[in-house]
């Protein structure tokens, strides 16, 4: 401790090297668990194995970075680009990190003093009864300082919360980067497979008026009965009624991804009113092995982080069962008149340490130690929930791709085969060779093909762009955290 002594108007000390004994202290111990990262027992290689357009391999770091880029679709990165600019959820998650920065710092500065300044004038007189009933006035000006001495690590320990908050914040911004970027792809894939499919439909529409004008052309020259003028209209009519919910779905898919740009619903209907090819996916894409992906994966990481976080915050608590000790002092002047504050003889000041220790609280020291263990404990196990669900979307994702890949091909064939089988079965309904069932059939059949088929495409490149989310795709580890424009116009 240090004592004060005053002699003859002027202060001196003794026990400074106490003090000093004290100051040195101040870091050396830090109580509470000290954080290690959780090991997993993980799979050598991914379960689904080798599939069509999935070799083995490690992933390319900077192609699952921009992973679109692989489509070579200008239109997809230029909607990319606009969607982390303007996204919505992107800009909340950029706010949330900025806060978490900001709590660090405010974490921080208790690992320092503080200084305050203050002043006062006052004019004050005394009741006659009770004293002289003079008017009196006091000045005062000075400063205060005060620190609290580390001694137990319990500002180390909030600091070292803050900053494990801070860097979950980070991969949170990451995730919600690697969420959008998946939902836009996948909505613009949509979009080009419901053009697709409104193509084959209105293919198959204009197919099937002109075998409309051929039965009719039969049966008013008595060539053929009016059934099959009547059944092909209907399977006309039952084409065009596929028409508006096609339709529906693509304007849905429009809207949606303007929404994802942060842009009003119909911003982009004449954008992207002309039809375009589905993206083409690439021939072959590494998936690598579970370690990779889980290094990457920003909610992952974000789950490690937030362990770490609620382990120093165990720190924090176990810090409130030992004493704390406080360094505080203030300095300036006072005085009874204004002209004599500022002299020598108005000069004031104070230091020295104080000292408190929770000696008795019923035990709700220790119980919020338990409580905090016991969020510790829970964020380990959601830690290893989130690796488990992690390896089952690859492994789903991985599968899924291999699977839709296949059937593309299948359906490629089919709808060969049906063109082939419709173009003959016309061919012998022209020359009376057979009815009309046998061409109605090869029309629907053609129709339901055509359709799958761009179902299918659609699906195939969906399937891999989920593979990519799963992987963890859309951010650089070498790159700065994206932080979108916070001017709502710049979008636009």
């Amino acid at each position: 401790m240090v004592w004060m002594h005053r002699k003859e108007g002027s202060l001196t000390y003794s026990g400074i090297g106490g003090l000093a004994a004290l100051i040195a202290l101040e870091g050396c111990a830090t109580v509470g668990p000290d954080y290690a990262a959780p090991e997993l027992s993980l799979p050598a290689a991914w379960h689904a194995g080798a599939q069509s357009g999935l070799p083995p391999g490690s992933a390319d770091e900077s192609a699952l970075a921009a992973w679109w880029d692989a489509f070579g679709d200008p239109v997809l990165s230029d909607l990319m680009s606009r969607a982390v600019k303007g996204n919505l959820d992107l800009k909340k998650a950029a706010a949330s990190l900025r806060e978490a920065r900001a709590r660090r710092a405010i974490e921080r500065a208790g690992l320092f003093p503080a200084v305050d300044a203050s002043g006062s004038a006052t004019k004050s007189s005394g009741s006659e009864e009770t004293g002289s009933g003079s008017e009196r006035e006091l000045y005062r000006a000075g400063f205060d300082a005060g620190w609290e001495i580390d001694l137990f690590g319990g500002v180390r320990r909030s600091v070292e919360a803050a900053g494990a908050d801070l860097e979950a914040s980070v991969e949170s911004l990451r995730d919600v980067l690697v969420s959008l970027t998946a939902e836009v792809a996948m909505n613009y894939v949509d979009v080009r497979a419901y053009q697709a499919r409104l193509t084959a439909v209105e293919e198959t529409i204009r197919l099937q008026e002109e075998t409309l004008r051929l039965t009719e052309a039969k049966y008013q020259s008595g060539l053929d009965d009016g059934l099959a003028v009547e059944q092909a209209r209907y399977s006309l009519e039952s084409s065009r009624a596929g028409l508006p919910a096609l339709r529906a779905s693509l304007e849905g898919a429009k809207y949606r991804l303007a929404v994802l740009l942060g842009l009003e619903p119909g911003a982009l209907l004449e954008a992207l009113k002309e039809d375009a090819p589905i993206p083409r996916v690439p021939s072959a894409v590494a998936a690598g092995v579970p370690a990779d992906v889980l290094r990457r994966r920003p909610d992952v990481r974000k789950a490690e982080r937030d362990l770490a976080a609620q382990t120093a915050r165990v720190g924090v608590a176990t810090a409130d069962l030992y004493p704390k000790i406080t360094l505080s002092g203030s300095i300036g002047f006072e005085s009874l008149s204004s002209d004599r504050l500022l002299t020598s003889g108005s000069l004031f000041y104070s230091i020295g340490p104080s000292f408190s220790w929770a000696i008795f609280h019923a035990g709700s020291i220790r119980a919020n130690i338990e409580a905090q263990s016991a969020l510790q404990e829970a964020a380990l196990v959601q830690y290893k929930s989130t690796v488990l669900n992690a390896l089952e979307e690859t492994e789903n994702a991985l599968t899924a791709y291999g699977k839709e890949r296949s059937r593309r091909e299948s359906l490629d064939a089919a709808v060969r085969a049906a063109r082939e089988a419709a173009r003959l079965a016309r061919a012998r309904y022209e020359a009376g060779l057979d009815d009309f069932g046998n061409l109605l059939d090869a029309e629907r059949s053609l129709l339901s093909f055509q359709d799958q088929l761009a179902e299918s495409e659609g699906a195939v490149v969906s399937s891999l762009v989920r593979l990519y989310k799963v992987l963890g795709g859309g951010w650089s580890p070498g790159k700065p955290v994206v932080e979108p424009d916070k001017n709502p116009e710049a979008n636009r």
